[in-house]
């Protein structure tokens, strides 16, 4: 008789602790909606982006330094797995830690960093943002229309239809709409605009999202693809004991992301003879950075050809009313690729006539020469992939790869003209507040910044530039901290040969200059890393400053 009552108290207590389970996770939906209402309307989106980029990267150290690595001889120090992680979710590339290092399971842990912490997918997240703030915009005028409608009401009949019309139209699926802001009434005009550009932001995070995904698996499919026939390329993964489908994964992600990061020690140098290899990964440097925006647009151009969408047509002809910084007009779209090809062809010409012949491109072809050295000035740009030792470049071509790694990554040679407005100008200034105006007078413009980096660089390192000059001389350190700050990751390194009192036990390492740096110097560069990538909220400082 005991059993039936036991198996009731079981029953019951298991009732319990599904409701306490459903009122917590309930609980927990309603924190994260009202984070989530706190951040889209009160929180600008700079210090969303701060808090986005520190929480990755402590984030990334957390996971980081639990994971073992891949020998127990050698577990990296705390502030260099920091480094390490910063770097991967900044897409910056700098190290201070050999990539060999790391096991299979970090290596993915970083797949993950870059891939969350790249250009194209904080812009989706920031995308959907603005997706909401549109959603509850509509709510909010809808709720206005109807009330004056009910206090005012100058035909019910007409009133009660407009009302149902606007109720089905705001309810159905954007992807069926064909929405044409001169059908609307004056009284709806201005909730059918909004509702327009709340179904183009919404097709748009597709058009994203689907360029994203697919740009990336047919990387990885190619590289996986290569590694797997050519027996060159795959013996280097097999002597290093590396994964072909991590090394694929690892390589595209960090390409597109324009991180930089390859899972061996050598980065490229060691398929510096693969030009298959090299000629797959250049279009994943151009489609993730540089030509992003003159790729998106042709994208939704390409697929209003094969059907006519009103949602695409207002992307096309409005792009600064969207507001999407990688969305440009049609003019500015052409001349980012001109300026972007001349810039390639600029470093190409000066590389080849002056590298030509010297040892950094020894031992190839002329066909595998040709694609390494445009392999290598595309990725001057933000990538910082690189197949020859920067140590050995002419000083001249340094200073060029410097001014690349500097320029934002839309740069045009020639302006935008024509009445076309870009992304974010279209708002009027308007007058700010006291302590805002002052904050913007403190402003410095972005060569300022680096001057006080480079030099406070300079100051913590200067005991090492008096013991060892040949390794920590200025340009070096400028090269460091410009790369840095572009996220480039390119880096001079360290040789021990260039030693002029030769240290007992000192090895050269397949790591950055910055490893050899100070723990002072090293917390400088992660925090020029982070300010690099986010610049762009910085870009009109030092306007309270006039040259004459």
């Amino acid at each position: 008789m005991g059993l039936p009552c036991l198996g009731k108290e079981v029953v019951c207590l298991c009732s319990a602790s599904w409701l306490k389970l459903a009122r917590l996770c309930r609980s927990f939906c309603l924190l994260f909606s009202c984070i989530y209402r706190f951040l889209l309307l009160r929180v600008n989106s700079f210090c969303i982006q701060v808090f986005y980029f520190v929480f990755l990267s402590f984030l990334g150290f957390w996971v980081l330094k639990d994971l073992r690595p891949r020998t127990n001889s050698f577990r990296p120090r705390d502030l260099d797995l920091f480094f390490t992680s910063v770097s991967a979710a900044t897409v910056s590339s700098m190290s201070t830690v050999e990539m060999e290092v790391f096991s299979n399971s970090q290596l993915v842990v970083m797949i993950i960093l870059m891939f969350v912490g790249g250009e194209v997918f904080t812009s989706l997240v920031g995308l959907h943002f603005t997706k909401s703030k549109l959603r509850r915009l509509i709510k909010t005028e809808e709720k206005v229309a109807s009330i004056n409608g009910n206090l005012f009401p100058s035909n019910p009949t007409n009133d009660i239809a407009d009302h149902i019309e606007l109720s089905v139209t705001t309810n159905l699926d954007c992807s069926i709409s064909q929405v044409d802001p001169q059908l609307y009434r004056s009284r709806d005009e201005s909730i059918g605009l909004d509702y327009l550009k709340y179904c183009s932001v919404r097709f748009l995070c597709f058009v994203v999202l689907g360029y994203l995904l697919v740009i990336n698996v047919l990387g990885v499919a190619a590289v996986s693809l290569y590694m797997a026939l050519v027996s060159s390329a795959g013996d280097v993964l097999k002597k290093k004991g590396l994964k072909m489908v991590t090394f694929s994964v690892f390589t595209v992600v960090s390409t597109f992301a324009s991180c930089g990061f390859v899972p061996t020690n050598e980065n490229m140098m060691v398929f510096y003879k693969n030009s298959g290899l090299l000629l797959i990964l250049i279009p994943q440097v151009l489609l993730g950075n540089t030509l992003f925006p003159s790729t998106l647009r042709f994208t939704i151009w390409l697929m209003g050809r094969f059907g006519a969408k009103a949602e695409i047509k207002y992307l096309l002809s409005r792009t600064s009313d969207v507001g999407y910084k990688h969305l440009l007009p049609s003019l500015y779209s052409s001349l980012l690729v001109l300026t972007v090809l001349g810039f390639i062809g600029v470093q190409f010409i000066m590389f080849c006539l002056m590298q030509w012949d010297s040892e950094v491109l020894n031992g190839l072809s002329t066909y595998e020469k040709i694609v390494g050295v445009l392999f290598q000035c595309v990725n001057s740009r933000h990538t910082g992939e690189t197949i020859v030792d920067l140590s050995q470049v002419a000083p001249a071509i340094l200073v060029v790869f410097v001014v690349m790694m500097y320029l934002p990554p839309y740069t045009s040679f020639l302006p935008a003209k024509g009445g076309e407005r870009l992304p974010g100008n279209s708002k009027r200034r308007e007058p700010r507040k006291s302590y805002k105006q002052l904050l913007e007078n403190l402003k410095f413009s972005q060569l300022s910044y680096l001057a006080v980096f480079i030099v406070m660089v300079c100051i913590t390192e200067r005991k090492k530039m008096k013991e060892d000059p040949l390794n920590f001389n200025v340009l070096n350190i400028v090269v460091e901290v410009i790369s840095a700050y572009g996220n480039v990751g390119f880096s001079m390194g360290y040789s021990c040969e260039q030693q002029l009192r030769p240290i007992e036990g000192c090895e050269d390492k397949w790591y950055g200059f910055s490893g050899k740096w100070s723990d002072q110097g090293k917390i400088i560069l992660i925090v020029v890393m982070i300010f690099g990538r986010l610049k762009k909220f910085n870009m009109q400082g030092g306007r309270a400053w006039i040259l004459m």
